[in-house]
């Protein structure tokens, strides 16, 4: 057995039961499918039943093997979601029926994957796992911007926040990371961006503070926005994401197979769903492209960028690109 296959046992919950193979929480990295590691290349390729998350790049999956069934289990914001309680029996009912299951998360599953919960559930159920780290948003963000995250002479560390808080959970707390001098890296924060500004400012953060907002990191069509904490907090309309894509969660496939549907069944009952066979090469659902949900990161670190651009825009253009012809002062630059 490789070293993807190798059984962990998970400490605490109930008995580990003997002969299953482990769940595999595996990182797709956070779009550029040359950004996957080796480890979960193999996993995916071992893999009998992939439940993919909707940010994951499909050209990942041309490594999944003839046959393997993939299960879209999407989570977009404003849009129908699969429930988290029926992605983690889902888990726990194929890993009993012995297959191969793999998780397959963008970025990284542990930094805002959702993992502690699946995890958690994997344990009570008494099934090993084990977690193929991939790259976060925040770091194929920063790459593609030539932009250290912890950079001494500008910030001692970087804080991972979410601009969108769990229904009825707390805010982070933004007076403090207001003063704490670290490089903010807001996930999910494009949509609020306006109100993560305000708290800050009201924390006692400069106006001044340089920020950059990134979409569609590590994509060819990778793109930032650059200004200040206190333009931010005023954005245009411009700067809002563009309309998810919403996708109900049913069944892509590699070959043919069965068709999971997106409801959560009882509990403790196996999921159920229409048991039809899917053509191969073909979704059971029209999944229309979207930008990805973007990052906001905030902090003097984006000073250098900035005086790049700076550079950059009072350099003379012998052909300007359609889109500076038009736009004077794009508001979006390609990373």
């Amino acid at each position: 057995m490789s070293g993807v296959g190798r059984r962990m046992g998970l400490q605490g919950g109930g008995r580990v039961s003997a002969g299953l193979h482990p769940v595999l929480l595996v990182g797709a990295g956070p779009g550029d499918p040359e950004l996957l590691t080796l480890k979960a290349v193999r996993a995916i390729a071992q893999a009998d039943v992939l439940l993919v998350d909707d940010l994951v790049d499909r050209r990942v999956l041309e490594h999944a093997r003839p046959g393997a069934r993939i299960v879209e289990v999407g989570k977009r914001g404003g849009c129908p979601s699969t429930p988290q309680a029926f992605i983690e029996r889902l888990l726990v009912h194929e890993a009993r029926a012995g297959r191969r299951v793999v998780r397959l998360k963008g970025g990284d599953p542990m930094i805002f994957g959702r993992a502690g919960e699946e995890l958690d559930a994997l344990r009570a159920a008494g099934l090993q796992a084990e977690v193929v780290p991939g790259i976060s948003a925040a770091l194929g963000a920063a790459a593609g911007l030539r932009l250290s995250l912890t950079d001494r002479r500008h910030a001692p560390g970087v804080a991972f926040v979410t601009g969108h808080a769990q229904p009825g959970g707390e805010e982070p707390d933004w007076a403090a990371l207001a003063r704490s001098g670290l490089t903010l890296v807001v996930y999910m924060g494009i949509r609020r961006a306006a109100a993560v500004a305000r708290a800050l400012l009201a924390g006692g953060l400069s106006p001044d503070t340089p920020t950059v907002t990134v979409r569609r990191a590590t994509l060819a069509d990778q793109q930032h926005r650059l200004g200040t904490l206190e333009a931010l907090a005023q954005p245009p309309a411009e700067l809002s994401e563009p309309a998810a894509a919403c996708v109900t969660a049913s069944a892509a496939v590699t070959g043919s197979a069965p068709v999971f549907a997106a409801s959560a069944p009882a509990a403790g009952a196996p999921p159920e769903g229409a048991r039809g066979a899917v053509p191969a090469g073909r979704a059971a659902v029209d999944v229309t492209e979207a930008a990805a949900p973007g990052l906001l990161i905030i902090g003097d670190i984006v000073r250098g960028l900035q005086a790049l651009a700076r550079d950059t825009e009072a350099a003379p253009a012998a052909a300007p690109h359609r889109s500076e012809a038009a736009h004077p002062e794009p508001a979006w630059h390609a990373a």
